[in-house]
């Protein structure tokens, strides 16, 4: 039987999907930089052959880390799911020989790095400068229209976000990005490999969005994704993934699958993330490309993964196209002969919707709550009333257990500030959407009030 060594660190899918997904198809050796949730440690123990969780002393050098543990197992295949962990992983790869994203991996981590590629490509996206010190940003603001958009070049799940809408907001903008980026450090989501990841940023231009030329109902987010894997060098378009509409300043709240867009308007936007992939140069991947839709057709680039996306993203596929990616990746990077999709799958051709919706302490119009209250999934899914046939469920690895205090939002943490992630399957992708906005809008009303005691200083 093939073995893999699977390098687990916070983010990407849910590690419970993966696990089982990858023991499917080979030994799967674990190799732990975060903690193991404790939702998924006991079946971790039944799915791995060994499961390894390094002392900081010995992560110094996590590319030799990888390799020795590659070597010690005898590993056909090294892979990752989670964004920290992209880089260290494939350069472990090119050392030892094995199938992977490639050299341009950290073009497809550094935003920095994947803007000027694309701009030597000729591709759509936002004006932008790289930004290292607070002086580049004064500069980079003075020539860049306002408003503008700071972003840690490092990061993931909008952390570090900040709207700039004037010269004034440039110096303290710059100090809440840096003191969000140090606390994200602290919780175990940062970059792994690069050690001064926390101090590059990229500064870009805010472009106008507009769904309403792209969806034809009200509810959508003004931007998607396509979701796809490079095998031997080529692009294999697998989906497309709608969002609702972001949180300020650009907090993904939730996506679901697939987007309902006409064929035509589907076509563009994979031709655009097959350019986008190409450019970057990457191998052996998943793949997870934003795109952002605005008025007459027009599209601009927001970034691209060497991975797949996050959150529910895989599970949803698997659940709606039947493409069990974890697997099928699996299968390629040990040598299987793999069916990957000529084209990207429609919603022709989806068997249902599924979405993923992270619980935040907003409400629909993106105001907080006015008052704390205790995460209970219970009684959400009890109280609230979604359309017949809809299964919501509550994804455990990646949410609060029931009791505690639901984080206030704080716009420059991002997704740091979660309470809980839910899954939803229903019928079709406008009754997902219909079903988030009903569950948004009710979960202050049902959730349980706080009691003083209970809220942290």
């Amino acid at each position: 039987m093939s073995k893999v060594l699977l390098v687990h660190a916070k983010g990407g899918p849910p590690l419970g999907h993966v696990l089982s997904r990858t023991a499917a198809r080979a030994e799967v050796h674990l190799l732990a930089l975060s903690a193991l949730p404790p939702s998924v440690a006991g079946s971790a123990r039944r799915l791995c052959a060994s499961i390894v969780k390094p002392a900081d002393a010995q992560r110094s050098d996590l590319v030799d880390l990888i390799v020795s543990r590659a070597q010690a197992v005898g590993a056909d295949a090294v892979l990752t799911f989670s964004e920290y962990a992209v880089v260290a992983v494939a350069e472990a790869c090119e050392v030892l020989g094995l199938a992977g994203a490639g050299p341009a991996a950290a073009l497809a981590r550094d935003k920095r790095l994947m803007r000027r590629t694309w701009k030597e490509h000729g591709l759509p996206q936002p004006e932008f400068r790289a930004v290292d010190t607070e002086v580049d940003l004064h500069e980079a603001a003075r020539v860049l229209p306002f408003p503008l958009l700071l972003k840690a070049a490092w990061s993931a799940g909008s952390t570090a976000h900040q709207i700039i809408r004037s010269p004034q907001e440039v110096t303290a903008a710059w100090n809440r990005s840096r003191e969000v980026m140090a606390e994200s450090a602290q919780l175990g989501y940062a970059e792994l490999h690069v050690a001064e990841a926390q101090g590059h940023f990229v500064v870009e231009q805010i472009v106008t969005g507009t769904a309403a030329q792209w969806f034809d109902e009200p509810g959508w987010g003004d931007y998607v994704s396509v979701e796809g894997v490079v095998a031997d060098g080529v692009f294999h378009p697998v989906c497309v993934s709608g969002r609702m509409p972001t949180v300020e300043p650009f907090t993904e709240r939730a996506g679901i699958t697939p987007a309902l867009l006409s064929q035509d308007a589907q076509d563009r936007v994979v031709a655009l993330a097959r350019e986008a992939v190409d450019a970057l140069g990457l191998r052996d991947c998943g793949t997870h490309t934003e795109i952002k839709l605005g008025e007459n057709g027009a599209m601009w680039l927001i970034e691209t993964a060497a991975r797949f996306g996050g959150a529910m993203t895989v599970p949803q596929i698997e659940d709606v196209f039947g493409l069990d990616l974890v697997g099928m990746l699996v299968d390629h990077l040990v040598g299987r002969p793999v069916q990957w999709p000529e084209q990207a799958r429609t919603p022709a051709q989806a068997r249902g919707a599924a979405g993923s919706l992270v619980v935040l302490a907003v409400d629909g119009g993106g105001e907080a709550w006015r008052d704390r209250k205790v995460w209970d999934f219970p009684a959400v899914a009890r109280k609230v009333s979604l359309s017949r046939g809809s299964e919501l469920s509550v994804v455990a690895e990646s949410s609060l257990a029931d009791g505690s205090v639901v984080p206030v939002y704080d716009p420059a943490a991002g997704a740091n500030t979660m309470a809980a992630l839910c899954l939803l399957s229903a019928s079709d992708a406008r009754t997902v959407l219909r079903d988030f906005e009903t569950l948004v809008d009710a979960l202050p009303r049902v959730l349980p009030a706080a009691r003083h005691e209970e809220v942290p200083a």
